[in-house]
């Protein structure tokens, strides 16, 4: 490796300067170019031991030129690196044949590291199918590094059936990515099928998956097929694969372990033929300490894992999402908008607890509402303190509640003539105040415990207790 030739492509001739001293230093000889047309020449006539270039050159794209290059020069390890940092780039640098896609600015140890790894044979990010480009899906947008570790992340994983574990907060984007990988990967021509484990009732969750045959239960009058079959040849979305219960994740596993599984009530089993893309908000290694997760099932699915970083650690990727959420309203039907410099300055400001959906619906709504072309600093603050007003609305009922067990105590001492609690009246409280809001927390997530504890941020167990605790009516069918 030491002594490579290194061919560097790029028509920054600082960049090429700064290139050629650090890999020098590194050990290696280059030989620096600034368009290519040159390049291509190099590479054709037999120079060379791997190659860094850029992908916009004056006289043509790089990755246009890429695959030919790779024809002619089948083991040569191309690192490319570019300014356009999108997942397109990613993608699209796996797709031609690339060994790694740098976005710039890089780490140059990063790059040396790279190089020594291509010169050794260590495979690298190079695809053998390549995917037709289509347009960026959104929110995967951003130039930000936090996004480019998941860019980078996705190329590699395009073309493989790994199973893949998405996880990030609410609102960052997790089906999006699992789509992207199926509409991108060498499974794009079977369906894609999405399945929400939180919103199955318990009960149903098998013969969902699946699916079930005639008279395997009460109510099943026909055959019905599941996920598993659904998805043949394509790719299985489990989203909120947390809230699986743990009956059903022992199922899971089987059919992971076994690449095959029986319908409810079948007498034959069928094999699997998709690829599974697994996405959490939960911190499953949490739900594994407290048993709700199999851990060998979370191992299963974690082969490939992806974070999406929530919106608050990539405001500088707000711009863009922002310009293109405006385009998406457009195509909508809604007003063409402008967002000024000083807005646009407010809503990078902003932490975005609800991560990119938040800043979609925001922008949405602007773009409905707003009577001007151009939104200015003062729209947007409007609109922000609009819905945090209506968003704190319950949390600042905790203070009036306060105020209002304060005053129910004064009246309930001058009506008994005391002047402290009576015994037990804390529990009494106490239980007044948790068996709504134990039993509203049911309601809204239809008697599942495990989100409603999430919900409330007690652990499961500690919800179970207080439900007998309280005698609190559970509808055995939603849980």
């Amino acid at each position: 490796m030491t002594g490579s030739l290194i061919l560097i492509a790029d028509d920054d001739r600082a960049i090429r300067t700064v290139l050629s001293q650090a890999l020098t230093r590194a050990g290696f000889q280059t030989r620096s170019t600034g368009t290519a047309s040159t390049l291509y020449r190099w590479v054709e006539e037999g120079e060379g031991d791997a190659v860094v270039t850029d992908v916009m050159m004056p006289d043509g794209d790089a990755l246009d030129m890429l695959p030919t290059m790779k024809r002619r020069r089948p083991d040569l390890p191309f690192i490319v690196m570019s300014a356009q940092n999108t997942v397109m780039t990613a993608i699209r640098a796996a797709d031609a044949g690339a060994y790694e896609y740098l976005p710039k600015p890089f780490d140059l140890k990063e790059l040396v590291s790279h190089l020594r790894k291509a010169l050794a044979g260590v495979q690298g990010a190079a695809s053998d199918a390549p995917a037709e480009p289509r347009e960026e899906v959104l929110p995967l947008i951003g130039r930000s590094m936090a996004m480019q570790d998941v860019y980078r992340a996705m190329a590699r994983l395009m073309n493989t059936d790994l199973t893949v574990m998405i996880t990030g907060a609410s609102g960052t984007g997790k089906e999006l990515v699992a789509r992207a990988l199926h509409d991108y990967g060498k499974r794009k021509s079977g369906p894609f099928v999405a399945v929400n484990m939180a919103a199955i009732p318990r009960e149903l969750i098998e013969s969902e998956l699946f699916g079930h045959e005639k008279g395997a239960f009460t109510g099943a009058t026909a055959r019905t097929t599941g996920k598993f079959e659904q998805a043949r040849g394509g790719t299985l979305f489990l989203d909120e694969i947390g809230d699986m219960p743990p009956d059903a994740q022992t199922r899971l596993l089987r059919v992971l372990q076994e690449g095959e599984y029986t319908a409810v009530g079948a007498s034959s089993t069928r094999k699997t033929d998709i690829r599974i893309v697994a996405a959490t908000h939960q911190d499953l290694r949490t739900h594994i300490r407290e048993g709700i997760f199999r851990e060998d099932l979370f191992y299963r699915l974690n082969v490939a894992p992806i974070r999406l970083p929530p919106l608050r650690e990539r405001l500088d990727d707000v711009p863009d999402l922002v310009r293109g959420f405006l385009r998406q309203a457009v195509a909508e039907g809604l007003p063409r908008k402008t967002v000024s410099r000083e807005a646009m300055e407010a809503l990078r400001e902003h932490d975005w607890p609800g991560n990119v959906r938040e800043l979609q619906n925001l922008v949405k709504r602007i773009a409905a509402l707003c009577p001007d072309d151009i939104v200015d600093r003062s729209t947007v603050d409007a609109e922000l303190s609009a819905q945090y007003a209506s968003d704190s609305a319950f949390s600042d009922r905790p203070g009036d509640l306060s105020g209002i067990v304060e005053e129910h105590l004064k009246r309930y001492f001058a009506m008994h003539g005391e002047t402290i609690p009576p015994p037990g009246l804390y529990q009494r409280i106490l239980r007044e105040v948790e068996f709504p809001l134990i039993t509203l927390s049911l309601a809204a997530t239809r008697g599942n415990q495990l989100r409603a504890a999430d919900l409330l941020g007690l652990n499961r167990n500690t919800l179970r207790k207080k439900i007998r605790e309280l005698d609190i009516p559970v509808d055995r069918k939603k849980r």
